[in-house]
This record gives C-alpha cells, sequence and structure tokens, in this order.
C-alpha cells in the first residue's frame, strides 16, 4: 500500500512580512505622529489666545464629545459599509479641517468657535477610522498572532507620543500655524499608505441587514451577557475619567514651574518614552496572570498621580510621566486582547463602538471637569483629585470576582 500524502502545515507569515498589515501600521503611525504635534498645540494655542483653562477644557471637550455621539452608530455602520473606504475618507476629512486651522491663523482669524468645530470634527473622523481599523485588524493577521500585533499597534501609538508631542512644542514655537499645517500633512500620507492595502476586509458574508437600531441593541445585549468584557469597559471608563484630564493638568504644572512651550513638549513626548517600554513588554508580560496585569496597572496609576502631585520640578515630573506610563500599554493589550478572543467576528465593530462609547464617553466629561478644577483649585490639588479617584476604582476592581477570576486568554475560544 502506498502512504498517503504527507499533511502539510503552513506557518503564518510573520508580521514584519505581511504587507498589508505594514501599511495599516505605517499609514497610521504617520496620522498618529501629526495628531500628537497638534494635540499638544491645541491648549498652548487657546492658552495664547485667551489664557483661560477653562477655555482649553472647552476645546478638548469638543473633540471629545464625539466618542458619546458617534460611537454606537458608527460600529454598526463599520459592520455594514468598506472598512477601507471608511479609513480613507476619515483621513482625507481631516486633511481638510487641519489645514483650514493652519490657514485660519495664518490669516489671523482663528477663533475659539472654530477650533471647537475642527476639533469636532476631527474627533468624529477618528471615531470611524479607529473602529474601522480595529475590526478590519483580525482580517489581516492570523488569530494566534493577534495579541503581537494589538502590542505593535500600542508601541506604534506610543511612539507618535514619544516623537509627536516634543515636536508638536518645537514646531509651536516656530509658528503657531506650523503643528496643525504638518498635522494635515501626516492625514495625507495616512491615506498614501492604507490606499494600496488589497486584503478584504469585511466578513465573507454580511449577515442580513435589519435596521440599525437593531443592531446596535444586539451587540449591547450582547456586550450585557459578557461579564468580564462588561467590568473592563467600566473600569476603562472610569480611568478615562481622570486620565482625559491628565495631559492638561501636567502642562499647566509643568507652566506653573517655568517650563517653556518646547520643554513642555519634551516633557510629554517622555509619556512616550515609558509607553514605548510598555509597549515592547506587553507580548511577554500578556504571560502573567490577567488579574495581576490588570489590579496592578490600576494601583499603578494611582501611586503616578499621587507622585504627580509631589514632584517639585520639571524633572521630576518628567520622571514620573515615564516610569508612570509604563503600564497603559500593557493594559490596554490585555484588555483588547480579551475582545477580540471574546467577540464574534461579526460583531466586532458593534461591540467595539458600544465598548468605546461608554469607555471613551468620560472623556469629554474628564477634560471638562479637569479645566474647572484647574480654575478653581490649581495643578496640584487637582493631582490629588484624580489619585483620590483612581484609588476609588483600583479598590472596587480588586473586590470584583470577575477581575480577580479573570480566565487565561490562551484557554478561552471566540463565542458566536
Amino acid at each position: 500500500m502506498r502512504p498517503g500524502p504527507a499533511a502539510v502545515t503552513t506557518e503564518p507569515v510573520p508580521l514584519r512580512r505581511n504587507r498589508d498589515f505594514l501599511l495599516l501600521w505605517a499609514g497610521q503611525f504617520a496620522s498618529a505622529l501629526g495628531t500628537r504635534v497638534s494635540a499638544l498645540a491645541y491648549p498652548l494655542l487657546v492658552l495664547a489666545v485667551t489664557g483661560s483653562p477653562a477655555q482649553v477644557g472647552l476645546v478638548a471637550s469638543a473633540q471629545a464629545i464625539p466618542f458619546l455621539i458617534w460611537f454606537l452608530p458608527a460600529g454598526a455602520l463599520v459592520d455594514r459599509w468598506s472598512r477601507k473606504r471608511i479609513m480613507l475618507i476619515a483621513d482625507g476629512g481631516r486633511v481638510v479641517a487641519m489645514a483650514s486651522v493652519a490657514v485660519a491663523i495664518v490669516l489671523g482669524r482663528i477663533t475659539i468657535g472654530h477650533l471647537m468645530i475642527v476639533a469636532f470634527v476631527e474627533g468624529t473622523l477618528f471615531v470611524f477610522f479607529l473602529l474601522a481599523e480595529t475590526a478590519a485588524l483580525p482580517h489581516l493577521v492570523p488569530k494566534p498572532q493577534l495579541p503581537t500585533a494589538v502590542a505593535q499597534m500600542q508601541a506604534r501609538d506610543q511612539g507618535a507620543d514619544l516623537a509627536g508631542q516634543p515636536l508638536g512644542g518645537l514646531l509651536f514655537g516656530l509658528g503657531h500655524a506650523v503643528p496643525f499645517a504638518v498635522d494635515a500633512v501626516s492625514y495625507l500620507a495616512g491615506l498614501a499608505l492604507v490606499a494600496p492595502i488589497r486584503g478584504n476586509l469585511e466578513e465573507q458574508q454580511a449577515p442580513q441587514r435589519r435596521r440599525l437600531v437593531a443592531e446596535i441593541c444586539e451587540a449591547v445585549g450582547w456586550l450585557r451577557r459578557q461579564h468580564l468584557l462588561r467590568t473592563l469597559v467600566a473600569i476603562t471608563s472610569a480611568g478615562n475619567l481622570a486620565f482625559s484630564a491628565l495631559v492638561l493638568v501636567i502642562v499647566m504644572r509643568a507652566t506653573e514651574l517655568g517650563a517653556s512651550p518646547a520643554v513642555v513638549g519634551v516633557l510629554m513626548g517622555l509619556v512616550g518614552v515609558g509607553a514605548v517600554a510598555g509597549a515592547q513588554l506587553a507580548a511577554p508580560v500578556q504571560r502573567l496572570a490577567p488579574n495581576v496585569i490588570m489590579l496592578g496597572a490600576l494601583w499603578w496609576w494611582v501611586a503616578q498621580l499621587v507622585a504627580f502631585a509631589l514632584a517639585p520640578t520639571v524633572v521630576v515630573l518628567g520622571v514620573v510621566c515615564v516610569v508612570g506610563s509604563l503600564m497603559g500599554p500593557i493594559f490596554n493589550t490585555t484588555n483588547a486582547a480579551y475582545r477580540y478572543a471574546l467577540t464574534p467576528g461579526r460583531l466586532q465593530g458593534r461591540v467595539n463602538g458600544v465598548s468605546r462609547m461608554i469607555g471613551w464617553g468620560a472623556r469629554p466629561v474628564g477634560t471638562l471637569l479637569g479645566g474647572l478644577s484647574l480654575e478653581a483649585l490649581g495643578a496640584v490639588p487637582t493631582f490629588a483629585v484624580l489619585a483620590a479617584w483612581m484609588a476609588i476604582v483600583a479598590a472596587v476592581s480588586t473586590a470584583n470576582p470577575h477581575i480577580r477570576q479573570a480566565p487565561r486568554l490562551e484557554t478561552l475560544t471566540e463565542q458566536a
């Protein structure tokens, strides 16, 4: 008897040779770099024009309000529409929005109202791009490689923080319009890199379409029954309430200590130093028990905020920025890995939309409250308030059985 043909096993292509993944990674690095440049320029510009931290909070809130408005419908639409087309339109729209700010500054016609409108448009397009990219990733990367891919996406974003924030301060010093023009060019580069992606980014057989509200309700009901994911969404929302205000508080405290815009940019870039290091550790750290990762991150952040309140110099602020930001990519990678492992492919866009609407919906509230707290109390008391809030979040999470008994990722299978 002839032996049967030998079984052929094929190893997945390494991420470093995955053309479409690399195009998506590079395109978003370009646009994320520009976003970080303008992110620092926004508060510096508003402070230069008005001198009011509360007005800075208003502009930041305008950029974050779309998280409350759009994440639910955008999640359903991302599961219906071409995800690649959504990303291209989003980048193109952001080119126009940021270019309008640069032109208005050059003409001496910039207003807070204009900045709020642009911030709202940019935030809206960001929501659509983010959900499309998140839902597309499992179609570009084999499932066993998803945790590593998520960690590399985290490294990309934190690398953009590392380079973008100092660059933003430097460019703002060259001219108030310069960082916004650079941001417009970065979105154009992102568009050019996403356009050549060839892979199919949608489900092979799209589910039968129903009313948009019914599709959203399906995702809400599914997430409500997932105790672990539901708890992680609540933790993310509570954490974002504090951390959405943190950048503004750091900028104000550094300014009080005599830092120039360029030094403020370097200081914010140091957040990226720690985060890049954390992103490199994110994949191997997943070998630890998930409850250790998640609870350790929460208490780590409490210590970071206390250290910010006690920091007497800009140098110490910088050290705290580096050390404190190590945990962000590690926690985010664990969170995303659970979401990919548990969420059916047909629900990826919608569940991500629901999760981020709740998790990121706290951001406009946090930025607005942070601006008001700074104006009423000052930077150091605001740090103390944020530390107290995160201590409550960490204590409640430590007592939660779904976090304490979280299963290891390798034991999970996708639930349809």
